[in-house]
């Protein structure tokens, strides 16, 4: 491999000649040799946005110092950064220094060479001219925002709004069809399925609402205040100028926060809107069990509906088909509780006036929105837009529950219900011949206060 010669205030430093990170990355690639998890490709897009709004903010407040050609030439290369055409270059792991400070770096080192290398001389230097205004200590909690808001945006929250579509048009094909409800894994009194199918819509709107409404405490961005909240080496006005802009190139709205010693430090917004994010896991969870449970055979479990038959489920068993969407969606989920864990620890962690484990809050936070709204996709498009109802099914086990008996309670009382209900199961026989048999009703009068299809 050949080798280039870079430097930094430490020394000189080998960096490969076909690679446009310098001293301080390498050095960070060479310092911290820790397993494969790379800082996520949604840090680095969102870095992307952030230098180039900030050369923006600089040549409308520092024209003399971010020159238009030095302003051209950032953008230009920014602009390669969020096309993708520049991904072999930013190669740190997660596991390095706690603010995020060599990322930084290797973004500011990228396009300051890259940039060179387009104009062919030293016209950028990569922390006065790209890191112009601007501190490691307040770009990445940026960063984190910016990543954040646009992938719950772009896929999290679309991906949540179809499968929410998806169980409307369940609901609506299954307005007629009455089943047992189950509490406690026991039998209960009649639902309609749509009525069933109508709880787990509402549940994922329920979480839309809540992770949209969270996302509004992102918006604040904590550029501007620079190394520990002052705003020290910032031009007067850099802080709302750059969010605007950063607001332009996003197609979402981002403002400078009002009080950047609380920016820097702490976490607090990523926390709420990852639980949030969490209550829909928790939510998918309940959602995924249920149609397993109600999936479960096809003829030793319940039965009730049928799901798409994907792949088989057995090595050894000839003809098995295992709910696998579900099996998926639920580890998704429980992966996520974890990650939550994780970013509250984190969080938790912020001393004086900076908090210094924000790259594995960017890396469990962005992991779980990338999971989840991948997971939700195949949850959707591969298990529950197939669900059908088994009738046949649901309706024989809707006339052969006990529960069936509350319809009497106020005809014969609760104690004497309570007497029909152990008496049919005790002897195997119908509710009504129990009835019948302990003289409670009389043949008419039962046919005529009991109708299961009404009780839902």
């Amino acid at each position: 491999m050949n080798y280039r010669i870079e430097h930094d205030t430490m020394g000189e430093v080998l960096v490969p000649a076909d690679r446009y990170w310098g001293a301080q990355t390498q050095r960070s690639l060479e310092n911290f040799p820790i397993s494969q998890e790379k800082m996520p490709n949604e840090i680095i897009h969102a870095f992307g946005i952030l230098k180039k709004a900030a050369a923006t903010a600089n040549h409308t407040l520092r024209p003399q110092k971010m020159t238009t050609e030095k302003h051209a030439l950032i953008a230009q290369v920014c602009d390669e950064l969020l096309r993708g055409e520049l991904k072999e270059h930013f190669p740190l792991v997660v596991w390095q220094t706690g603010s995020g400070t060599q990322s930084n770096m290797n973004v500011n080192e990228v396009i300051a060479n890259r940039g060179n290398a387009i104009a062919g001389n030293k016209l950028l230097h990569p922390n006065d001219d790209i890191n112009m205004s601007q501190s490691s200590n307040d770009t990445f909690p940026t960063a984190m925002h910016i990543a954040a808001v646009l992938a719950v945006e772009q896929t999290l929250l679309p991906a949540a709004e179809d499968l929410a579509a998806t169980l409307e048009r369940l609901e609506h094909e299954n307005e007629d069809v009455v089943k047992s409800g189950r509490t406690h894994l026991q039998d209960a009194t009649p639902i309609r399925f749509s009525q069933e199918i109508s709880g787990w819509r509402a549940s994922i709107e329920t979480d839309l609402i809540m992770i949209t409404n969270a996302l509004e405490h992102l918006r604040p961005l904590a550029l501007g205040g620079t190394a520990v909240g002052t705003g020290l080496n910032a031009p007067q006005g850099f802080d709302c100028t750059v969010a605007e802009r950063i607001s332009d190139l996003c197609g979402t709205p981002f403002k400078a926060a009002e009080n950047k010693f609380h920016a820097l430090t702490s976490k607090c917004e990523l926390v709420t809107v990852h639980g949030a994010i969490k209550a829909l896991a928790c939510d998918l969870m309940k959602i995924a069990n249920d149609i397993r449970w109600l999936s479960s055979g096809p003829r030793c479990g319940l039965g009730e509906i049928t799901i798409p038959e994907n792949e088989p489920g057995s090595s050894i068993m000839p003809g098995k088909v295992n709910p696998t969407q579900c099996e998926a969606i639920t580890m998704i989920a429980v992966q996520l509780m974890g990650n939550d864990a994780t970013i509250a620890v984190a969080a938790s962690q912020g001393n004086f006036e900076l908090n210094v484990f924000m790259p594995v809050i960017a890396y469990n936070f962005l992991q779980s929105v990338r999971l989840l709204a991948d997971g939700i996709r195949s949850f959707n498009d591969r298990c529950v837009s197939g669900i059908t109802a088994n009738r046949e099914k649901m309706h024989h086990n809707l006339h052969n529950s006990l529960m069936l008996v509350t319809a009497l309670n106020p005809h014969i009382g609760y104690e004497n219900a309570a007497r029909v209900a152990k008496t049919a199961y005790a002897e195997n026989i119908s509710l009504r011949d129990a009835c019948i048999h302990l003289g409670y009703l009389t043949p008419d009068q039962f046919d005529t206060v009991f109708h299961p299809e009404d009780m839902a």
